[in-house]
Formats: C-alpha cells, structure tokens, sequence
C-alpha cells in the first residue's frame, strides 16, 4: 500500500487500487476505544453520521475485547471499524476469535478479515439469499443479532475453511461478523447483543491480550 503522492490524493493498493488504510489501536485497553472515537468524531460531517464501533455487550463468559482498529484518512475520515473479541470456543476444544466490522459500502476492510473478493460482499449475500427454502417466502437469517436494541440478520457466506463470516447490515453499513475458527460462528446462534462503543464505555469492559486477526498476522 502506497501513501497518497504528488500523483495521487489518495492511498493506493497495487491489486485494488484507492483503499483506506487501516489504523490499528496499539494498545488494548479504555484508551484505544478513545482513540477510535475521537477518530469517529473527528469525521468530516459531509460523510454522514458516525461509523459504529459495535462490540459485543455483554461479553459471553470468559470472553475479553481484543482490540480495536479503523479505516480512513484525514480526508475521508473514519469509513469502517473494527472491534476484536476473543474467549472460549462455544463448542469447547479451546479458543476463539471474532471480528466485528461496520463499514460504507465499498471499503472493504470485511472482505479482507472475511477471506472473500471483492470489496463488498454483495454478489455472495445474493447468491445465499436467492437460494430460498421451500414454503418460505425468503431465505431466513442464520444468525439473529440485536445492535443497540434493533435486530440485525445476519447470513452466513462462503469463506475459507478457516473461519466463518456473517453479514448484514446495521444503521445503514455493512455489518460483519468473522470468527475463527469456523465452529466458531455458533457464538452467534446465542443471544448475542452489539452495542455501539463510541456511544458510551461500559466501565465493566474487560480487556484481554492483542488479537493477531487485527494485524494481519494470522
């Protein structure tokens, strides 16, 4: 990825061209979710209201937060976020992982931690929604979801076996969920709840060790 230049406004991948570069907190703990939101805030107002920082609340037994990163410049201001949580695998068997991510369409910061091409994940929704199940007038959702009290479907897509992605949408963005390892997802078919971090700070928020999804290192 390529800086912005004196022939370009914007940063650049070689494969995808404009992207927005990703910020990873450095730090797991209250100060990251500052920095973030003082990111979120700092927004140009032209983009439109503030991005969700969504995190789950309450955290499932055992689980910890991970880390927090977004995507933006000071141009285009915070286009997507995203939140790690890790803890016990639902099924047993050790530890698990997710990601959460809200993002404008187009960014693609989903895709990536999803394993999926493409900067969005239009063309697989459709395809999982268009295959509709007999006596059904839709496909149902496979994950329910509630974000800051409305609920939000998600559907599960194709990813690497590795791992397993949700998507939907939530306040009018891409709302992802991406957990490793794949049995993982189960996590989902509790009654998860997201609340919204840049919106207020749970005190009771426990933190745990850095997620290496965020990084890339995984």
């Amino acid at each position: 990825m390529t800086p912005p230049d004196l022939m370009n406004s914007e940063w650049r991948c070689a494969d995808c061209g404009p992207v927005s570069p990703l910020q990873v907190a450095e730090r797991v703990g209250p100060g990251m979710v500052e920095t973030v939101t003082a990111r979120i805030g700092d927004t140009p107002e032209a983009v439109g209201s503030p991005m969700p920082l969504w995190c789950l609340w309450p955290l499932p037994p055992g689980w910890v937060m991970a880390g927090a990163a977004w995507a933006g410049d000071d141009r285009t201001g915070v286009r997507a976020t995203a939140v790690a949580c890790s803890g016990p695998a639902p099924l047993g068997g050790g530890p698990a992982d997710l990601v959460l991510v809200a993002e404008e369409p187009g960014v693609g910061l989903g895709t990536r931690f999803a394993g999926i091409p493409g900067p969005d994940p239009g063309a697989l929704l459709a395809d999982v929604m268009a295959d509709e199940l007999p006596g059904h007038a839709e496909n149902p959702a496979h994950a329910k979801v509630r974000a800051d009290g409305h609920p939000a479907p998600l559907w599960s897509v194709k990813s690497p076996t590795d791992r397993s992605a949700y998507v939907g949408e939530a306040r009018g963005r891409w709302l992802y969920a991406i957990t490793w390892p794949s049995s993982a997802g189960y996590l989902l078919a509790e009654d998860v709840v997201l609340h919204d971090l840049s919106e207020w700070l749970p005190p009771e928020l426990v933190y745990g060790a850095p997620s290496p999804y965020l990084h890339g290192l995984v």
